[in-house]
């Protein structure tokens, strides 16, 4: 049975870290090294993780450096044979790493993906929902399929590597926080043969949390990461879906970042515009859209800002 090194950051979970290991130590495969890396805590989490002790559990401690040097730390020190990178307060389901173990076998130079839902407090409210990327995809048909509509979901827990991939694309680009995983998945998803899809290997992603990197707003990040997306992705394929999809993704960055940074606003706009002739309107629901067509997109956000909406 091959090894399979799951590696985790973790910055002031002790409320989640907990369960997210229970939901490793539950993997029906059990050829597991699991490497906690702790950056930095104030809080119990490497408390929490002690007295979870188990010979295949092994907690490194740095100084907070930031989640991609974490996983960097971790990978380094992983001597598996496939990757599960897995954040502090996402949960995987029982058999995920068994099933796409069993799609990878005889596929070398594949990763596998999952299916996963999100959920805020109780992880059996999770409703998961079919994707256009739910099935065996080329990589650069993933790429398109996943970003057909502005940018799909990338995180962590959904994958499962052969260490040989991710040896092969390098370290997590440290000077990124917001977004920096679809920057490092799109690179993974670049270096594979194929994306196998594992239906019943579900992952969990934990919505809400406070202080989490996927609620901060750093957006020049953001901005850093699409524009080494679409570099990265135009690279292989510079087609009509692929610059519509960032077109979409540019829009999407937009309305995000406005009114926190009205001048990266612009110049995804911008972006957006040379590219594609495509638009889509800001998310929000009817008396947003109502008050969008009323005084405009930007002053609907200042108000829906002001109102406390993210």
């Amino acid at each position: 049975m091959q090894k399979v090194s799951v590696v985790i950051p973790c910055h002031n979970a002790e409320r989640w870290i907990g369960a997210t290991l229970e939901s490793v130590f539950a993997q029906t495969w059990r050829n597991l090294e699991v490497i906690v890396v702790d950056d930095g805590s104030t809080d119990r989490s490497p408390t929490v993780v002690e007295g979870l002790a188990r010979n295949n559990l092994t907690l490194i401690r740095q100084e907070k450096r930031g989640a991609a040097a974490a996983r960097n730390v971790g990978l380094a020190s992983a001597a598996g044979d496939f990757v599960q990178l897995l954040d502090a307060d996402d949960l995987i389901d029982p058999d995920k790493i068994a099933l796409q173990m069993a799609r990878l076998d005889g596929h070398s130079r594949s990763i596998a993906s999952a299916r996963w839902a999100r959920f805020r407090d109780r992880p059996e409210d999770a409703r998961f929902v079919d994707e256009p990327v739910g099935r065996d995809l080329d990589p650069i048909d993933w790429l398109a399929l996943s970003r057909a509509e502005g940018l799909g979901m990338m995180f962590p827990a959904l994958w499962l590597m052969p260490m040989a991939i991710v040896r092969s694309v390098g370290p997590w680009r440290e000077d990124l926080s917001l977004a920096d995983d679809t920057e490092y998945f799109t690179r993974v998803v670049l270096a594979a043969d194929r994306i196998l899809f594992c239906p019943g290997a579900l992952c969990r992603y934990r919505s809400g949390v406070a202080g989490s990197l996927s609620g901060s707003k750093n957006w020049p990040s953001a901005f850093a990461v699409l524009d080494l997306c679409e570099a990265q992705v135009r690279g292989r394929e510079d087609s009509d879906r692929m610059r519509r999809g960032f077109a979409l993704s540019w829009q999407i960055l937009a309305h995000a970042c406005y009114p926190y940074d009205p001048a990266l606003a612009k110049a995804a706009l911008a972006r957006a515009q040379a590219l594609h002739p495509a638009r889509t309107a800001p998310a929000g629901g009817p008396a947003f859209r109502v008050l969008s067509r009323l005084i405009g997109w930007r002053a609907a956000r200042r108000l829906q800002v002001a109102s406390g909406r993210p």
